[in-house]
């Protein structure tokens, strides 16, 4: 579990906020989510700002909560800068893969801090990927690595299929971001945990060979 760090507190306030300013104000909401019409018009704050909007309360504080557990890890490892970098980054990285799925479908629209949560989620996964994750609905703990793999997995399965109302292209353009960043803020990775980062690597390949191959 992470140490409350101020850095954490300043993004989930700010998470907190806006998600609220979006609930009450329809106008604020839509003029910041992230929509495929809107960036290509040049509303190129889109794809930042929404990343800190939220559908409704369930869908921010699962967010804030999963962000709380994972952050403090990374920050004990790249320090309160770090962490920064790899949040902006994994929210535009999510921004941007939806933006390139989805670039011929006007209307399509996302909210949400996911991208910048799966992103510090797998950074966490790569920094200590023998860690054990407990859920809810798997009470026996899972070795990070293998959650990390088999969520992304889902992901492709999930961009594929197109399953529930969930921005999947966002969630693996997050894990993208954080997993890239990390690397180069801390390359001592690449001496001490080779092969994890290959096995991480797995899915973000099978993705993109996928996509070249026309069945994505």
């Amino acid at each position: 579990m992470s140490n409350l760090d101020l850095v954490t507190i300043i993004i989930i306030v700010a998470n907190i906020i806006i998600s609220y300013k979006g609930f009450g104000d329809y106008t604020f909401f839509e003029r910041y989510k992230f929509n495929v019409g809107g960036v290509q018009r040049g509303e190129k704050i889109r794809m930042f700002s929404s990343g800190f909007l939220h559908i409704d309360t369930q869908h921010l504080l699962f967010n804030m909560l999963t962000l709380y557990f994972f952050a403090g890890t990374v920050i004990d490892y790249v320090a309160p800068i770090g962490f920064i970098i790899i949040y902006i980054v994994s929210l535009v990285a999510g921004s941007l893969l939806s933006l390139y799925f989805h670039k011929n479908e006007y209307h399509y629209s996302a909210v949400g801090a996911s991208g910048a949560v799966t992103g510090i989620l797998y950074a966490a996964i790569l920094l200590q990927p023998g860690m054990k994750l407990i859920f809810f609905f798997i009470p026996i703990p899972i070795p990070a690595y293998l959650f990390g793999i088999g969520y992304l997995l889902y992901s492709i399965y999930g961009m594929k299929t197109r399953i529930g109302n969930i921005g999947h292209d966002a969630h693996f353009g997050g894990a993208i971001g954080g997993f890239a960043t990390t690397l180069i803020l801390a390359p001592n990775l690449f001496q001490t945990n080779l092969l994890m980062i290959g096995l991480l690597a797995i899915p973000i390949v099978l993705l993109f060979v996928l996509k070249k191959m026309g069945k994505m």
